[in-house]
């Protein structure tokens, strides 16, 4: 049965519904780590945060890399990545809102975040 067939088949008799489902795919992808685009630890000062901005602005400038097609994508993320976390409110605001989304990493990961604590625990003799 070819297509067309199907199509005049299929629609003999049937009603025709249309969805009103609209779905924001944007929900489902996981949010950007702001921290992990600058290469910097999640508990680093504003002038780390300016040192690592500066540094990748000028690796990954558009101007700079002009073969390359992902420069323009990447410095944007950069630039967005740095106008949150170098204001203090919505530094704030992703800390506690979308971090913890972003906190499903795999225990490297999870090792490497709370290493201190780990560290200081392990020294007191606390399990």
């Amino acid at each position: 049965m070819r297509w067309e067939e199907f199509a005049a088949f299929a629609g003999d008799g049937e009603e025709r519904y249309e969805s009103t489902i609209d779905l924001d795919l944007s929900l489902l992808s996981k949010p950007k780590d702001y921290y992990r685009i600058l290469e910097v630890k999640y508990d680093a000062n504003e002038e780390c945060i300016r040192s690592n901005y500066i540094r990748l602005a000028l690796k990954w400038h558009p101007d700079k890399k002009k073969g390359e097609d992902c420069s323009t994508s990447r410095f944007q993320e950069i630039n967005e990545a740095y106008k949150v976390l170098s204001d203090p409110a919505k530094k704030r605001a992703y800390d506690r809102e979308i971090l913890p989304q972003i906190q499903d990493y795999n225990f490297i990961d999870y090792l490497n975040r709370h290493k201190g604590l780990i560290l200081t625990c392990n020294g007191l003799g606390i399990r």
